[in-house]
C-alpha cells in the first residue's frame, strides 16, 4: 500500500478535474449498480504510463461535449478494497493498472487495458475514449 503523501497529487490530478474518488466497495457498488446512466471509471496508479498517458487522456476525454453522466476514479495500491470491487465489474478483463472502464446501464461496454495505454500518446487514448462516449453516452 502506498503512503497517502505519495498518491495524493496523482489522485488530485483527476479529482480537481471533476472525477469522484471512490474509496470503498460500498461506494463502488452504489455508483456501478445503477440500472441507468453512463459512468467512466479510471483505475489510477503511480506508474509512469498513468502519469504520462492515462491521467492526461482521461482529463482530455471528459472535456468532450459528449461524456458520461459520472466520472469516477479508484487508486490501485491505495484504495485496494474499492479497486478490487471495480475489477469485479470489469470481468472478464484481468486486473490492469492503469485502466479505464466505461459502463452503461450497469454493464461494462468499453475497457482500455494497461497494454493499450503503455507507449501510446495521451491524445490517442483520449480519442479512443471520446469515440466510446459518442457510441454509448
Amino acid at each position: 500500500m502506498y503512503p497517502a503523501e505519495v498518491v495524493a497529487p496523482f489522485i488530485e490530478e483527476l479529482t480537481s478535474n471533476g472525477f469522484k474518488e471512490l474509496t470503498s466497495s460500498e461506494e463502488v457498488d452504489n455508483h456501478l449498480n445503477s440500472p441507468s446512466g453512463t459512468k467512466l471509471v479510471v483505475i489510477n496508479s503511480v506508474c509512469g504510463c498513468a502519469a504520462r498517458n492515462a491521467r492526461p487522456a482521461a482529463k482530455m476525454a471528459v472535456e468532450s461535449d459528449i461524456k458520461p453522466d459520472e466520472i469516477l476514479t479508484v487508486f490501485a495500491g491505495y484504495h485496494s478494497e474499492a479497486t478490487n470491487q471495480v475489477r469485479k465489474y470489469c470481468l472478464p478483463y484481468p486486473p490492469s493498472s492503469p485502466s479505464m472502464a466505461l459502463f452503461k446501464d450497469g454493464k461494462l461496454v468499453h475497457f482500455i487495458e494497461r497494454h493499450h495505454i503503455e507507449g501510446r500518446p495521451a491524445e490517442m487514448i483520449a480519442e479512443n475514449l471520446t469515440e466510446a462516449f459518442k457510441e454509448f453516452c
